[in-house]
């Protein structure tokens, strides 16, 4: 260990012999050869000269430290700067997904709902005869006043009249309590013509068990029926399979009458069949899943592009369920879910529906330049998407991340979202708390924003703009063989079985093969840096990399300085410790001297100090002693014999 020490000490002072061994010594040494300009004036100009040269240089290298800071906190930043492209080739037509705005047909669901629509139809009397006033007024039908309300579809969530034609004194009726009399009511509202809606509240009271209840306001009773009903709706069908719900869908053959792709036919085997909870069975074209070839679009324009007929029998709409007569379509990218109710359109019955797409390719730089995922495997939430052989998205991920917040808060998961492994959607028979729940998880901003710090945007995506165009069709004068033939078609029928309000017709195709690529690139790189701090160190201080250099080296002469001197203070006080410590001034020689050859001599303090004995007596020199010239003549006389 100590000739580790002594050869590390040598080496200090080995590379140290140069500059100096004090901080004065290499501060005169690097101003004498450092290569610029403003130091070297300092040491070989004169006394007033050197102090004018010495402001300036702390002056520039101020300025230069300053523009250093700022050019590296603008590397840091990480900016980015946006590039548009603008590119002609032939492109990948996206991905179609078309649906049914009605999710089943009420032919097979109504044995499911039967018990619902009584109520909701009783709700809707109700609501109408306890508003209508006047000696006009109707009574209720007696088919619905003596309805027998189920208590389990209520399970504590039910809706409420307020009357507010006093508002000190509000009267409040329960639409679903049949022990109230609404002739009586009927009577008072009589006796006021003020409009129903300024008296009138229809209110959602939702209750959980020993707790508060929550209240929903309407301005509308539709408004309120149709939420109340979807409620109920989604709790009955959360217990059923999903094929049970398949099969009470719209089939591909009957709701795709019609397909041109390219001036080629093609037909609902094209498709691919995805089921949507919003919007039951939906079907895809050119989705690029199962091994199946992606369709390209030869030229732009509505010949090249795709053709439909859609048959959305609106006969079998749920007439509490959906109010739109539509068909929900969407185009996307290949592989990826098609969220139709957050980001598809509506093409309405008896319209031929145009859509030109214009495409927009865009990438954004990974991390550290923005907070995009490629993939979302990075992610903290668990795409429940996956399952479905998709690509990530925002909206995959904002309902992933709901849908977790819901199992954790409410116990059970929401029906219109996927359902995760080991749990069970919610209905009112296990999970009678889960509308109150609910509503408190849709209505707090800090878990949507908790959502929304989770979830990131797409490294990679391209987005479809779309020109929409509608025209009537069929023409009056056409309307009548093409009901012929399609009805012909659909069933083999020979009497009409579409019509109007039925069928509707979709044009998707390119407006142009010009897309639009929008990149970003970082706005800054190391090379940026570099150059920008030459440039601002060689401006203000007339350096260069090497100047650079000579700076850092009169830093690490500096450390070795310091280590000698560390070095150096903590060998004296090693050394320090090991003499003798007195607490008062050390004997002089001669007081040793005596004390050494005259026992009866003491020191004048010794009755008050007890000095400690010396580590070494003094040696016992015979030239101090007094002796006859007689015995010293003797000895060296027998030294010399």
């Amino acid at each position: 260990m100590k000739k580790i020490k002594r050869y590390f000490r040598r080496a200090l002072h080995r590379m140290q012999k140069g500059p100096g061994y004090t901080y004065k010594e290499l501060l005169v040494w690097f101003c004498d050869n450092t290569n610029t300009h403003g130091p070297k004036r300092i040491v070989t100009e004169g006394p007033k000269k050197r102090v004018m040269w010495f402001i300036m240089t702390i002056v520039f290298a101020a300025l230069v430290f300053w523009q250093w800071g700022i050019l590296i906190q603008t590397y840091l930043s990480y900016g980015v700067s946006v590039s548009l492209g603008i590119g002609f080739k032939a492109m990948e037509f996206p991905a179609v997904t078309v649906c049914n705005s009605n999710p089943f047909k009420y032919s097979k669901v109504k044995p499911f709902v039967k018990e619902l629509d009584n109520l909701v139809a009783t709700a809707l009397d109700r609501i109408q005869f306890s508003s209508q006033t006047g000696p006009n007024a109707a009574t209720p039908s007696n088919g619905t006043q003596n309805v027998t309300l189920d208590s389990k579809l209520l399970n504590r969530i039910s809706l409420l009249v307020i009357d507010e034609n006093d508002p000190n004194n509000p009267i409040v009726y329960n639409i679903f309590d049949s022990s109230i009399d609404y002739s009586q009511v009927n009577a008072t509202a009589s006796q006021n013509q003020t409009f129903y809606a300024e008296r009138f509240k229809v209110v959602m009271k939702l209750c959980k068990e020993n707790s508060d209840c929550i209240y929903r306001n309407f301005t509308s009773g539709i408004q309120a029926i149709k939420e109340w009903y979807m409620i109920q709706f989604s709790s009955i069908f959360s217990k059923l399979q999903e094929q049970e719900k398949i099969d009470m869908g719209f089939k591909a053959e009957d709701m795709i009458l019609t397909c041109l792709f390219g001036g080629q036919a093609c037909s609902y085997r094209n498709f691919t069949h995805i089921y949507d909870p919003d919007y039951g069975n939906c079907y895809i074209f050119n989705w690029g899943q199962e091994g199946r070839e992606l369709l390209s679009s030869a030229n732009p324009g509505t010949d090249f592009g795709l053709k439909l007929v859609l048959n959305i029998e609106q006969e079998e709409y749920i007439p509490f369920l959906e109010a739109t007569a539509a068909a929900r379509l969407i185009l996307h990218q290949q592989k990826s879910f098609p969220f139709l109710k957050d980001l598809g359109i509506y093409a309405m019955p008896g319209t031929e529906t145009s859509i030109a797409i214009l495409v927009d390719n865009i990438q954004h730089l990974e991390a550290p330049y923005s907070s995009c995922t490629v993939d979302g495997s990075d992610l903290s939430v668990t795409n429940l998407y996956s399952k479905y052989n998709s690509s990530y998205s925002i909206q995959s991920c904002l309902r992933s991340c709901f849908q977790e917040e819901m199992i954790v808060r409410c116990g059970c998961a929401y029906y219109l979202y996927p359902l995760p492994e080991d749990t069970k959607y919610c209905n009112n028979d296990d999970n009678p708390d889960w509308v109150p729940c609910y509503y408190e998880l849709i209505n707090s901003v800090a878990d949507r924003e908790t959502c929304i710090e989770y979830c990131r945007q797409p490294c990679n995506d391209t987005q479809y703009k779309m020109a929409i165009s509608l025209a009537d069709w069929p023409s009056a004068g056409a309307e009548d063989w093409i009901y012929h033939v399609l009805s012909y078609e659909k069933d083999g029928s020979e009497t009409i079985t579409v019509n109007r309000k039925g069928i509707l017709k979709l044009n998707i195709y390119f407006q142009e093969f010009n897309y639009r690529s929008i990149g970003e690139s970082a706005a800054t790189n190391v090379v940026w840096l570099l150059s920008n701090l030459g440039g601002q160190f060689g401006f203000w201080m007339g350096g260069s990399v090497l100047c650079i250099v000579e700076f850092g080296e009169i830093i690490i002469d500096c450390i070795w300085i310091t280590c000698l001197k560390f070095l150096a203070w903590n060998k004296d006080r090693k050394q320090r410790r090991r003499r003798p410590q007195y607490s008062d001034p050390p004997p002089t020689v001669s007081e040793l001297v005596e004390a050494h050859t005259n026992l009866g001599f003491h020191h004048e303090d010794l009755d008050h100090i007890n000095m400690p004995v010396p580590g070494t007596p003094p040696p016992n020199y015979d030239s101090l002693r007094i002796r006859n010239m007689d015995v010293i003549e003797a000895i060296s006389s027998d030294e010399d014999d």
